[in-house]
Parts: structure tokens; C-alpha cells; sequence
């Protein structure tokens, strides 16, 4: 089961790939800490000169579905799926 979200999150923790490509290893939401077991699936989109990264993370349990504009930096988790 799929479930929107679109909160911002904070992003607590990043890793690196071997291409030293950073990715989230860590994320609090609503007074909870989620631990991600693997650096997921990426993808970036443009849309109106604007960019934005799209990147799929699990906890072992559930996916989570993360969005980060290029322009603040910010973190949003778009959807949870179980």
C-alpha cells in the first residue's frame, strides 16, 4: 500500500557511493529517526529550468519515495509504500 506525504523531512545522515555520489542514510520525520539499508534508485528531473532529485530508499520494511530541489536543498518525502 502506497501513502502520500509530501512533509519535509531533515535528513540526518548522507553516504556516498563509489562514484562519490551522496545519497540520505538517515531521515527523521514526525518525531521518528528511519535508518535506509541501501543507497536506492535515482533520477533527476527537469522541469522549468528547475532541478530535482527523485530517489527511492528502504528501511528493510517500507520504501520511501524522496524528493530534493537543487535550488534549496531541501528534503520532502513524497510517498511511503509498505
Amino acid at each position: 500500500m502506497k501513502t502520500s506525504i509530501n512533509e519535509a523531512v531533515t535528513v540526518t545522515a548522507m553516504g556516498f557511493r563509489k562514484n562519490l555520489v551522496a545519497y540520505p542514510r538517515r531521515m527523521e520525520f514526525r518525531g521518528s529517526t528511519y535508518d535506509f539499508i541501501d543507497a536506492g534508485l535515482r533520477c533527476l528531473v527537469k522541469s522549468a529550468g528547475k532541478i530535482a532529485e527523485i530517489i527511492t530508499m528502504s528501511d528493510g520494511k517500507s520504501d520511501y519515495c524522496l524528493r530534493r530541489d537543487n535550488n534549496d536543498g531541501n528534503w520532502m518525502l513524497v510517498s511511503i509504500a509498505s
